[in-house]
């Protein structure tokens, strides 16, 4: 049987957990939201060649995860990185926030990835421009 219950035990882990985990991740609204504000954010894709053509974040820097370690250097002095892979079931972005962070850089992973970027209607870049699919009703409000 599982405990999916709340305990009625201290709420300081709780509180303590949320926070670090906060300090951690963000998600694609979010990172819409500092764009539009123009806050120095830097957002990093670090999928395939292939994917990242077939569609990213506009302004998106391509840094596939595999060349991370060779070229990080890149990266030195941009601020707020934030990292995404496909979506909720690819952890190449957690691996990748994993190596930067070993590195010496200071970095979000974008949860949701790109696919809920692109489901909440946010702006995509391919080769052929900037488009937007239809908001997805069950990822974000259709207002």
């Amino acid at each position: 049987m599982t405990d999916l219950a709340p305990s009625p035990a201290d709420t300081s882990d709780a509180v303590s957990w949320f926070e670090r985990k906060l300090r951690h991740e963000t998600d694609p609204s979010d990172v819409a939201a500092a764009r539009a504000a123009r806050e120095p954010i830097t957002v990093i894709d670090v999928r395939n060649k292939a994917s990242f053509d077939q569609g990213h974040v506009p302004g998106a820097i391509h840094l596939p995860r595999p060349e991370i370690a060779a070229r990080h250097e890149e990266l030195a002095g941009l601020p707020g990185l934030v990292v995404y892979c496909w979506g909720p079931a690819c952890n190449g972005a957690t691996r990748a926030a994993l190596e930067l962070s070993r590195l010496g850089y200071t970095v979000k992973e974008m949860i949701g990835g790109f696919e809920y970027w692109a489901r909440e209607g946010l702006a995509i870049q391919t080769a052929e421009g900037r488009s937007r699919r239809p908001v997805d009703p069950l990822t974000a409000p259709l207002a």
